[in-house]
């Protein structure tokens, strides 16, 4: 029997292309967004079914499940991926921004997942993949908000084993590096207003490092997410955690090595800020 799959956060980047990698390899694909106007190539694509979806809309999540077995007949896996970045000082933002980082990357992997373990329960079989980041196992300058949400995402992920291995149910969490999308800017929003302020050197400067580190290339493709996405998904194994593309790996690598003040420094010496 074809397998289906849902995936959140299809209007661009890495679920965009999971979407298009799981119809390629056989699956019967629900890819969801927000707004379906935006699901370009994804609406004429082959095994695909395009459907609304807000994460934090608990109404909304259920739908789109509901119409994934109404189509498909059955859920085998299950890929959080919405997501944003709040990106800025901790202290310049605003309650309602804080709701939201929170809500989008982390309640909203809440909600889709139990949504969906129902189904897998009374299939005793299902694979949940929650994306996480780098920003889930390390951190940089200015990210305080996005860095809890991820970080709780591996943290909730690993705990799930526990829970649904009974059900035949896996939960896998991939931490992709950099990535070439639009994630820094449709997919970004900032804390502060104007230059932010007290923190406006230490913003400069941190901005100022990271668009030379994209200008300079080097970020992983969304396909290469992709595949590995689809790897923890398919590949049967009781791994929890799959770390994508190399600047990931290299920087996790290099951080096992070192103390934690000598990170911290590394850190601060490759974003010019002063100790």
């Amino acid at each position: 029997m074809t397998k289906a799959v849902l995936i959140t956060g299809c209007s661009t980047g890495i679920g965009r292309a999971a979407a298009h990698l799981f119809a390629k390899r056989g699956f019967s694909v629900t890819a969801t967004m927000r707004r379906t106007e935006d699901a370009g190539d994804l609406a004429a694509a082959e095994n695909v079914r395009v459907e609304p979806l807000d994460v934090v809309d608990v109404a909304s999540v259920e739908r789109a499940v509901a119409r994934t077995l109404e189509a498909f007949g059955r859920l085998d896996v299950v890929v959080n991926n919405a997501g944003f970045g709040a990106f800025g000082p901790f202290e310049t933002a605003t309650p309602e921004l804080i709701e939201r980082q929170i809500g989008t990357n982390l309640i909203g992997v809440f909600n889709v997942t139990r949504a969906a373990l129902p189904t897998m329960r009374a299939q005793k079989s299902g694979v949940i993949v929650n994306i996480s980041s780098i920003g889930g196992l390390t951190t940089f300058p200015l990210n305080a908000i996005y860095h809890a949400t991820k970080y709780a995402v591996v943290g909730f992920t690993e705990d799930l084993n526990f829970e649904l291995a009974p059900f035949g149910i896996r939960a896998k969490v991939v931490a992709p590096g950099g990535v070439a999308t639009d994630f820094a800017t449709r997919s970004l929003s900032l804390t502060f207003q104007g230059d932010g302020g007290p923190y406006a050197d230490t913003i400069a400067k941190v901005a100022a490092t990271f668009r030379s580190r994209a200008a300079a290339g080097g970020h992983s493709k969304p396909e290469a997410i992709a595949e590995t996405i689809f790897e923890a998904a398919t590949d049967d194994l009781p791994h929890v955690l799959y770390v994508a593309g190399p600047d990931a790996i290299a920087l996790l690598e290099r951080r096992a090595k070192m103390t934690d003040g000598d990170y911290l420094k590394m850190m601060r010496d490759n974003f010019g800020l002063s100790s």
